[in-house]
């Protein structure tokens, strides 16, 4: 897993992304992971980049991979959303980096939800 010491060295990691998976947006899936302070204190840099890893491992490619800040669930950090199309979003936390590829196989290839780590359902 590469070092993230600054700003660049994120922006490659998204640059990276972007050409590993489907366009930025307008994916049948999307995974968004909360990259505020509170979760990169948490490891979410880590955990999307292990997610990032498996989705390439699987050559799933019709994902799109999005940031956020914080929503003020900092204790539960970090956190992963999952959006599939025609399904409710499913927030995960707190999401370890061998969480990634649980939720990967799972859940965006398989459509089953990781049910030991969901921490909430939006329909």
């Amino acid at each position: 897993m590469a070092k993230i010491t600054n700003l660049a060295d994120l922006r490659k990691i998204k640059e990276t992304a972007s050409d590993q998976t489907s366009a930025r947006s307008g994916g049948r899936t999307r995974i968004i992971v909360g990259l505020g302070t509170c979760g990169i204190a948490a490891g979410a840099r880590s955990v999307m980049q292990a997610i990032m890893q498996e989705l390439q491992k699987r050559e799933v490619k019709d994902v799109s991979i999005e940031t956020t800040g914080c929503i003020g669930m900092c204790q539960k950090e970090p956190l992963v959303d999952v959006i599939r199309e025609g399904q409710p979003r499913i927030t995960y936390g707190p999401v370890k980096v061998e969480d990634a590829a649980r939720i990967v196989s799972s859940h965006i290839v398989n459509g089953s939800i990781v049910e030991d780590i969901v921490l909430g359902r939006a329909d």
